[in-house]
C-alpha cells in the first residue's frame, strides 16, 4: 500500500513482521471475537487480525486509507471500516449481545491520552483493550503510588481496569519511526468493580484537581472540593502530596465528600 504517512494524524505504521507476530500473538484472535481496531493504517495488524477471527470492525480517521485498505482485506474475512474520529465515535454501536467488545490499535500519540479517556466511558462491555502507546504513557498508566510517573492517567485507569505492560517496541519497526519508545499495554476492566465510587463525576475531579496541582499538599490542592472532616472520615492524610496517595485513597475521599458535602 502506498500512503506517505501524514503528520497531523499522528501516523506511524507498523511494517516490522516479528512484532506484529507478537502482537497478534498477544491479542489472541479467535472466530466470534467482536473486534475494533483503532486506526488500522495501512492493515499490518488488521490482515492478521481478520485470518484469525474471519470478521472484525475498524475505525479509520484518514479517508485515504479506506479505499485501499478494503481491497487488502477483501478475500480475508468481513471486514467493516468506519470512516470516523475515534475521539468522537460511540463505540457502543458496536456492541453485540453476549460478545464483549475487544478493543485493539496503534493509537497516534498526539491523541492517547484523551483517547484512553473517551474509550473508559464506552458504555458497551469491553472485554479488553490493546493498544500500542508511547513508552512514557504506558509506565504512567501502570505507575505505582510515590513516583513521578503516577498521576491522573493511572489513577483513572487502575480504578477501572487491570494495567498490564507486556513488551516495548523500538522506533525501527515504524515508518517513518518516531523519536520515541513505544510499549504494548492490555487493559483488563474490572468484571466486578473492586472499588465502590459513589459519584463518578466527583471522584473524577478530585483526582483532576489533585494532581493539577501535584505539588501542593491534598489539602490545598482539594481546598475547594475536600473539607478537612472528609479527609478524616476518609483516613486520608490532608498533608500528603497526590502523588503519594493510592487508588484507594482517592475513592474513599471522594465518597467521604460526596456522601457528606457539607459537614458543617
Amino acid at each position: 500500500m502506498n500512503h506517505r504517512p501524514r503528520k497531523r494524524f499522528g501516523q506511524n505504521f507498523l511494517h516490522d513482521p516479528g512484532v506484529i507476530a507478537r502482537i497478534v500473538s498477544s491479542i489472541a484472535p479467535r472466530p466470534g471475537d467482536n473486534l475494533v481496531e483503532i486506526g488500522p493504517g495501512q492493515g499490518a495488524i488488521t490482515v492478521q487480525l481478520l485470518r484469525a477471527a474471519g470478521s472484525m470492525s475498524a475505525v479509520e480517521l484518514d479517508r485515504d486509507l479506506i479505499e485501499p485498505l478494503t481491497r487488502l482485506c477483501a478475500d480475508l474475512g468481513q471486514l467493516e471500516i468506519y470512516s470516523a474520529d475515534a475521539l468522537r465515535f460511540d463505540f457502543a454501536r458496536l456492541a453485540r449481545p453476549g460478545h464483549p467488545l475487544r478493543l485493539v490499535g496503534n493509537l497516534p500519540y498526539n491523541i492517547s491520552t484523551p483517547l484512553l479517556f473517551h474509550l473508559l466511558e464506552c458504555r458497551a462491555p469491553v472485554r479488553d483493550m490493546h493498544f500500542m502507546l508511547q513508552k512514557e504513557v504506558v509506565e504512567r498508566m501502570a505507575a505505582a503510588p510515590g513516583g513521578k510517573e503516577y498521576g491522573r492517567l493511572s489513577v483513572m485507569l487502575q480504578v477501572r481496569c487491570r494495567v498490564e505492560p507486556l513488551f516495548d517496541i523500538g522506533p525501527g519497526a515504524f515508518r517513518p519511526a518516531p523519536k520515541v519508545e513505544s510499549a504494548f499495554v492490555r487493559l483488563l476492566p474490572f468484571a466486578t468493580p473492586p472499588y465502590q465510587i459513589d459519584d463518578g463525576v466527583r471522584f473524577a475531579a478530585i483526582v483532576a484537581a489533585a494532581f493539577s496541582q501535584r505539588r501542593k499538599t491534598l489539602r490545598n490542592s482539594l481546598r475547594k472540593l475536600v473539607e478537612e472532616a472528609h479527609f478524616e472520615h476518609a483516613g486520608v492524610d490532608p498533608a500528603l502530596r497526590a502523588e503519594r496517595l493510592p487508588v484507594r485513597g482517592f475513592v474513599d475521599l471522594a465518597n467521604a465528600a460526596c456522601n457528606d458535602p457539607d459537614p458543617a
